[in-house]
């Protein structure tokens, strides 16, 4: 099957257009300053589901902050969260800062260049196995996201289901046989970056791709149809009421999530599941839950966050603490000194509704 999607390619010249391009169009990004393993690795896990633009600013902070695996894994976990704080996806910050002190302790600070190695150390899948392994020690090896998906559904016209991982295999496939032995940092480079400033997801500006006449999408007029991906689930909405529980002394309650699941570790204003709840026991499952008592104040405001795979509908209230009997989960705090805790952005946003 191979070789029959890849026998209208020429593939020397296609790696040769390809890079090209690149050396002489490749953004000035700080991660590409050098190959340092350490900020490539640093770098992709932050690039995972966020925007170039968005990661710059924070690279540079995390980078200035924790220039080196020693440094990151000494660090305290909430310092790291607070420095990722904004970002999202946290759990790529705490399998990054774990996985760093395994290569600190088993591979005494030198990030692996061996495949097995790499790809066994916490949070470090296929795509970023390839990308180091490619960027930071130029080794023949795909790296294959959804940005190379489609890059390539539309080169060789694959008109299989990205979403399925035996799809993403197949692109494994053909990138081995397409990439460039000699160049391999640059050539998975430069597919990321066509499929960041020319083959996008919507409008792919052809007339000014580089590779345009490998692309058999092009040649057929189906470049927009293509990636296909079949549609994800509608995201659950679950409504919370989100407390801003303050006492006499100017002190707000936050409480410290789970250390397992969606947003581990991070803090947050107590949150109320008030469909489960029912607006009647409100108050007396406060009581049970944190053991606290209250008194419900004014509504605040009305937000929503999405998330991929549900959306919070966040109803958020004041409220009046009556008695100080807190469990361990809480913590009384100033409201100045709010911002030294890593929130999630919804949270962060609920920050400026209080008085």
């Amino acid at each position: 099957m191979i070789d029959k999607k890849l026998q209208y390619i020429d593939i020397s010249r296609f790696q040769n257009d390809l890079i090209t391009w690149y050396q002489e169009n490749k953004r000035d990004l700080p991660w590409r300053q050098d190959q340092d393993p350490y900020k490539i690795w640093v770098s992709e896990i932050m690039l995972q589901q966020t925007k170039v633009d968005t990661v710059i600013p924070y690279f540079q902070r995390f980078i200035k902050k924790y220039p080196d695996v020693h440094a990151l894994a000494q660090a305290d976990p909430e310092d790291v969260l607070k420095s990722w704080e904004g970002l999202g996806y946290y759990s790529r910050a705490r399998n990054l800062q774990n996985a760093v002190r395994e290569v600190v302790a088993t591979y005494n600070g030198e990030v692996p260049d061996n495949g097995d190695e790499l790809g066994a150390l916490k949070g470090v899948g296929a795509y970023t196995k390839g990308a180091i392994l490619s960027i930071a020690f130029n080794q023949p090896e795909p790296a294959v996201d959804g940005n190379v998906m489609r890059v390539f559904s539309r080169i060789l016209r694959i008109e299989e289901d990205i979403a399925l991982q035996r799809t993403k295999k197949l692109f494994e496939s053909y990138v081995r046989e397409l990439i460039d032995e000699s160049d391999p940092s640059s050539f998975n480079q430069a597919v990321m970056e066509l499929g960041a400033l020319i083959c996008t997801p919507k409008s792919p500006a052809c007339l000014l791709c580089p590779v345009q006449e490998h692309c058999q999408a092009f040649a057929a007029g189906v470049e927009e149809e293509l990636p296909i991906k079949k549609k994800a689930k509608k995201q659950k909405k679950v409504p919370y009421v989100v407390l801003l529980v303050k006492n006499k002394q100017e002190q707000y309650i936050i409480e410290k999530r789970s250390d397992k699941g969606l947003l581990a570790n991070l803090w947050q204003f107590p949150m109320v599941p008030i469909n489960e709840i029912g607006w009647d026991h409100l108050e007396n499952w406060v009581y049970h839950e944190y053991g606290i008592h209250l008194t419900l104040g004014e509504k605040q405001a009305n937000l929503k966050h999405v998330f991929s795979h549900l959306i919070w509908q966040l109803d958020v209230y004041e409220a009046k603490l009556e008695q100080p009997n807190m469990n361990e989960r809480l913590k009384l705090v100033e409201k100045k000194a709010l911002t030294n805790y890593p929130f999630p952005v919804s949270h962060q946003k609920i920050m400026s509704y209080i008085k």
